[in-house]
């Protein structure tokens, strides 16, 4: 009787393993035909007027540096309008009021930030801004990324401060340390590592974000760094050029793809690296 139990839990266990390892290898096989192919098309398409030309009209050959620095460019001012706005709210939410209303309230709206389609903050940003300044503008487009990287730092920097022990934080206030000096020199200091990866996390996020910037930057096919005006990005080439009959345009496409690609693999290797590196100093 317990030979036959025995016997049909290591059936059912090798039945599940190999489900298991079926479904890891079937992520990992899509997962490299979709970087194969992205690879050879884009690189193929990898020389030097990609840097130095701006995108052309329909049918010519031309490069993406306008898009490349109006990506830089809001990309940068998005990240720089989100970060603090993310690190203070998570500073409060982990050190003035973890059981206040006021926090939970945040932490629920955080919570649905996060999981909110870009595309809604996208025509958030169309109504309060693009329609009152009456056409896009690199400006709606920034603020509309810096929406997406608040949700992302706040959860970081929040759930990073909440790993500090407390007895780092009493041992600053003993020898009379101010609390702006605590959570400054003693938590901030601790957490440093895990509150950059999430920064990095936010960068990557919105890196290839389309949807948002559709609505608001929408784009220009020549250098403009105007942010009053509509500014090219990356992520608008690739959606406008993708499906062009042109094969000019298709290869910028995938050009593009790849260039947003390799910068979040980037990015994601620097967090990870981080997080690693803090593990073990910990």
């Amino acid at each position: 009787m317990q030979a036959s139990i025995y016997q049909r839990r290591r059936l059912v266990n090798s039945v599940i393993m190999a489900l298991a390892w079926a479904a890891a290898l079937s992520g990992i096989l899509i997962l490299a035909i979709i970087l194969a192919t992205l690879f050879y098309k884009g690189f193929s398409g990898i020389s030097l007027k990609i840097f130095t030309q701006t995108t052309p009209a329909a049918g010519e050959d031309g490069g993406l540096i306008n898009a490349i620095v109006g990506s830089l460019i809001m990309t940068g001012l998005g990240t720089a309008i989100g970060t603090p706005i993310g690190i203070l709210a998570g500073t409060y939410m982990a050190e003035f009021g973890r059981s206040t209303r006021l926090t939970l309230v945040v932490r629920f709206i955080n919570d649905i930030l996060l999981s909110a389609p870009s595309i809604l903050i996208g025509l958030f940003v169309y109504d309060v801004m693009v329609t009152r300044m009456h056409h896009a503008s690199a400006w709606a487009g920034s603020v509309a990324l810096a929406m997406l990287v608040v949700p992302v730092v706040v959860r970081t920097t929040e759930n990073m401060l909440l790993l500090v022990p407390d007895s780092l934080r009493e041992a600053a206030a003993a020898i009379g340390s101010p609390r702006w000096v605590v959570i400054m020199k003693v938590a901030y200091r601790a957490a440093r590592a895990g509150m950059i990866t999430g920064v990095l996390l936010a960068v990557a996020r919105i890196t290839g974000e389309t949807a948002p910037l559709l609505f608001t930057a929408s784009n220009d096919q020549f250098m403009s760094t105007d942010m009053s005006q509509p500014m090219a990005n990356l992520p608008v080439v690739i959606f406008n050029f993708a499906n062009s009959a042109y094969p000019e345009w298709r290869q910028l496409a995938w050009t593009a793809a790849l260039l947003i690609t390799l910068t979040v693999l980037a990015l994601n290797i620097g967090a990870r690296t981080l997080s690693t590196s803090r593990s073990k100093e910990s």
